[in-house]
């Protein structure tokens, strides 16, 4: 059951500042606005919860946003405190997820292999005349 609460804790923590971030209220120059948190993981006893923050620029962006939001933690937990009803909000601990630029990747890499696919069928086909 803890493991549950536990999850639904995380996707409104996820939500949450998801949502701090795009309304732009937390101040911090370093955490850019198209940093995107991809999901939150908290700890049986509530204690922590991790953070994870990706970005679809450069690593060194998201490493600049997540000592941004972490600098910012304090308020992102106040904020969290005054909308969520429990009696610990869990300590943040923001860490860095290239999940998303390293999907943008394989994307781009998998249409220059459908385009060379595609040249090389289309030349095979012009030879047989």
């Amino acid at each position: 059951m803890a493991e549950f609460r536990s999850e639904r804790l995380g996707q409104q923590i996820q939500e949450m500042i998801g949502a701090l971030i795009l309304a732009g209220r937390i101040k911090d120059p370093r955490v850019s606005p198209f940093v995107s948190i991809t999901r939150v993981e908290v700890s049986r006893d509530l204690s922590y919860a991790d953070v994870y923050v990706s970005n679809i620029r450069e690593k060194a962006n998201i490493e600049h946003s997540v000592e941004g939001l972490q600098s910012a933690a304090g308020f992102v937990k106040s904020r969290l405190g005054a909308a969520l009803h429990i009696r610990k909000i869990p300590s943040l601990r923001f860490r860095a997820d290239a999940s998303i630029r390293e999907g943008f990747d394989m994307v781009r890499k998998l249409g220059e292999l459908v385009g060379e696919a595609g040249d090389a069928a289309g030349s095979d086909g012009g030879e047989e005349s």
